[in-house]
């Protein structure tokens, strides 16, 4: 097999893809068989050609799962002493690499088996060695062996801390230094005794010098490693920063601040500032850093965003989330920061800073609430100057902060209606569509706790936005409906003079079947319910069932804004009916039912990156029989579905509760909702 099989390997190697791809379906052929493994082992020790030897490794790290127990003792000795001296003989760093991941899958079988007692003192004799290579593939080994016999290591704790710290402060070598690196960030996220982890506190110096380092010399990737480690040590519990905090916040804030590093690494940055404020305020409070931190991010308010940047990666907006976070968890000291901040740039020359003015204004209103309730009218003042200010930028960021403040500042923001809404009704004929579309969520937010105060306006109001629900991109109409459910829900009796209208409107939006219409028809809806509420039953009922024919249909589209939306609107319609709602039950219980019983669709993110994979050699060296554990990076449920499933829940308890009798008729519906009642809470 040795003869055909190099031949197949270099075949693999060669540029021709019809060439590669026999080579591949060869090789998986061959893998079957055990005698694979000594045919690769003797590749990897002769081949004359680095490439040859790497995929040799690559293929024998897959395979060599599955035949592991087949193998004679004599035979895996000699496996182990060839991948050691690959290790510490091989001149190519890939190949040595690749000879590295071997030793971690075969040592996740035979360490624990006894089988190799002689793997742990070598990688410490090695990681002293006077060679480079040598001490770096030591602690790539330390890296790998974590994940997969990392509990081996506990009585070595002590011996191997000391270790790594050496080798962070390693003189006379960076590879050995991001080595060093690599493997700290794998014990910590691998050990979960406090008082292992409290250790780690003497490392950070020499993480921040190695981190510095790398980002000097454009290794942005390996600094960030630096942010993942002090990510570990700040979610812990255990008390493990003392006074480094402020080493930590100065490297994260000297980091956020420069606009030549990548925004994926500036990110990094504000996200453990982030993190600080979130689990570590105390520490900020302690170590006065609370003023450093605001005066850097509010900076960054300023801070255009680059043509090629992800939104999402943009420092203005990141800067904005930590200003959020450092005000729900440290309000007392974030507000006379920000509020002198906004006070002096909204009269600044530079747009960006009159946009950070509100900004910084809005996102604080969650966690401030109560400080900036005693400052409405001077934050007003600003707010409201800037929603007529001649860049439509700065108009938008002031619309988001009065949506902020409606959402957030009530019932103290009602009481200044006098003042707002005229500011709104004139930022809805705003030339931006983006400050409309903030003014229609502002607009939606305040009115939505309104009652009689509202009518002096419904008649400007409800002109502007009957307009815009006819003559709007789709964006605009979804916000503007929202807008008008609000004005309905505030007005009551008072929306019947309007009501018609808006609901022959509705009529249109509710038969959309295009994927990118489905929100509107979702929002249309949920419209619908709100009117069909504050006009009555003796109203509605008689135009009712053309609504309900359009809103059960949608049933038949697979969107499940549209289904969570339709069950409010069910909700909406029962309570206004009553018993009356009884003829419709047929229809919609079992559509509720089939909400309830949808999969979370929780999904699971596993990160399969190595060398392999980048150089190529991932699909060769793919198959069923590898056993290899991947790393889960990240675990997601899908919360639109649990949405979806909270409001068929709702309506269920509304159907029963308003048609009693008729709902009775159900005995599994009732055996349902008795199991479903006790989770409700959690779901809403």
């Amino acid at each position: 097999m040795a003869q055909s099989l190099e031949l197949l390997l270099i075949q693999f190697l060669m540029p021709d893809n019809d060439a590669r791809r026999q080579a591949e379906e060869q090789i998986k052929r061959l893998a079957k068989d055990p005698q694979v493994v000594p045919a690769l082992l003797q590749h990897l020790r002769t081949a004359k050609t680095p490439n040859v030897r790497q995929l040799a490794a690559v293929l024998l790290r897959k395979k060599i799962t599955g035949h592991w127990a087949k193998l004679s003792p004599q035979f895996k000795h000699l496996v182990k002493q060839s991948l050691i001296e690959s290790i510490t003989m091989e001149h190519s760093p890939p190949v040595r690499r690749a000879s590295a991941n071997v030793v971690s899958v075969v040592a996740k079988y035979a360490v624990p088996a006894g089988e190799w007692p002689d793997l742990l003192p070598f990688l410490f004799q090695c990681s002293q060695s006077a060679q480079e290579d040598h001490r770096e593939v030591a602690l790539i080994l330390f890296s790998s062996l974590t994940e997969t016999i990392g509990i081996t290591f506990q009585p070595h704790f002590a011996d191997l801390q000391a270790l790594l710290l050496k080798c962070l402060q390693d003189e006379t070598s960076g590879r050995v230094r991001v080595a060093a690196l690599k493997a700290v960030g794998s014990f910590l996220e691998f050990t979960n005794d406090g008082a292992e982890v409290v250790k780690f506190r003497q490392f950070i110096p020499s993480i921040l010098n190695v981190a510095r380092q790398c980002l000097a010399s454009g290794d942005d990737d390996v600094a960030v490693i630096a942010f993942e480690i002090f990510d570990e040590l700040i979610e812990s519990p255990a008390p493990l920063l003392g006074d480094s905090v402020k080493s930590i916040v100065q490297f994260s804030l000297e980091v956020c601040s420069s606009q030549n590093l990548e925004s994926s690494t500036r990110h990094q940055a504000l996200q453990i500032i982030s993190w600080l404020a979130k689990y570590k305020s105390s520490s900020l409070k302690k170590y006065k850093l609370v003023i450093p931190i605001l005066q850097v991010m509010c900076s960054l308010l300023t801070e255009s965003k680059k043509s090629d940047e992800d939104d999402d990666l943009a420092p203005d907006r990141a800067a904005a989330e930590v200003i959020d976070t450092m005000a729900v968890n440290l309000p007392k000291h974030v507000f006379s920061p920000v509020f002198e901040f906004s006070s002096v740039s909204c009269q600044n020359v530079n747009l960006k800073y009159r946009e950070a003015s509100v900004t910084a204004l809005g996102v604080i209103s969650e966690g401030c609430l109560e400080l900036m309730k005693e400052k409405m009218e001077p934050i007003l003042h600003i707010v409201l100057g800037a929603l007529r200010d001649s860049d439509e930028m700065v108009r938008g960021a002031a619309s988001f902060a009065l949506g902020q403040f409606a959402e957030h500042l009530q019932p103290e923001i009602v009481s200044h209606y006098e003042n707002v809404l005229p500011c709104i009704l004139n930022a809805l004929e705003d030339s931006s569509d983006e400050v409309k579309e903030k003014s229609y969520y502002a607009l939606a937010a305040l009115c939505e706790d309104m009652g009689e105060e509202i009518l002096p306006f419904l008649d400007p109001l409800m002109g502007k936005l009957l307009a815009a629900l006819q003559d709007s991109p789709c964006n605009l109409q979804e916000t503007c409906m929202s807008a008008v459910g609000s004005v309905a829900s505030a007005a009551e009796q008072a929306f019947i003079p309007y009501a018609e209208r808006v609901l022959e409107l509705m009529k249109s939006f509710m038969v959309l079947t295009n994927d990118e219409d489905l929100r509107a028809r979702a929002r249309a809806t949920e419209l619908v319910g709100i009117v069909a509420m504050s006009v009555g039953r003796l109203r509605m009922e008689p135009i009712l069932h053309p609504f309900m024919e359009a809103a059960i249909s949608g049933f038949g589209l697979d969107f499940s804004e549209l289904r969570e939306y339709t069950h409010g609107f069910f909700s909406n319609v029962a309570e206004m009916m009553g018993d009356s709602f009884a003829q419709y039950l047929p229809h919609v219980v079992p559509l509720a039912f089939s909400s309830c019983n949808l999969d979370d669709g929780s999904a699971v993110d596993i990160d399969e990156s190595d060398d392999e994979n980048r150089n190529g050699f991932g699909g060769v060296s793919s198959d069923d029989e590898a056993h290899d554990d991947s790393r889960v990076r990240n675990i997601s449920i899908r919360t639109g579905v649990l949405d979806e499933k909270a409001a068929a829940m709702q309506a269920i308890g509304l159907f029963a509760q308003h048609t009693k009798s008729a709902y009775a008729l159900y005995p599994c519906a009732l055996t349902f909702l008795s199991l479903l009642l006790p989770c409700s809470d959690n779901l809403d």
